[in-house]
């Protein structure tokens, strides 16, 4: 499945240049299609899928949390799930990326609403 995600321009959000009213209501905007996209992103799960074993390669789930990492055997049974999981995980911190860059932008020019 291909997703589109408009990159919110970095160095707009960067700069030190104030943003007139309508680049303002524009960033709003974006900002509530942003969020409406969020809603419909879907369940999701932190970590990666790896292969272990050389002779007999399988399927498990990996997940670093505290220092440690947890595997669960996943096998051909889960392995779509949990792919899905994992890269609706990956689209939500896009999301989250380009919403952040843009309310840094809208809190520098005093245009937050909270």
């Amino acid at each position: 499945m291909l997703i589109s995600i408009v990159i919110y321009n970095k160095e707009l959000a960067m700069s030190k240049i104030m943003m007139s009213a309508a680049e303002i209501s524009r960033s709003k905007r974006r900002l509530q299609i942003l969020l409406n996209k969020m809603t419909s992103v879907g369940p999701l799960m932190r970590g990666s899928i790896v292969t272990n074993g050389k002779r007999h390669p399988q399927p498990y789930f990996s997940l670093n949390k505290n220092g440690r990492t947890y595997l669960i055997y996943l096998g051909d049974r889960r392995r779509k799930a949990a792919k899905k999981l994992s890269d609706n995980y990956k689209k939500a911190m896009q999301i989250i990326e380009e919403m952040t860059l843009i309310n840094m932008n809208l809190l520098k020019n005093d245009a937050v609403e909270v």
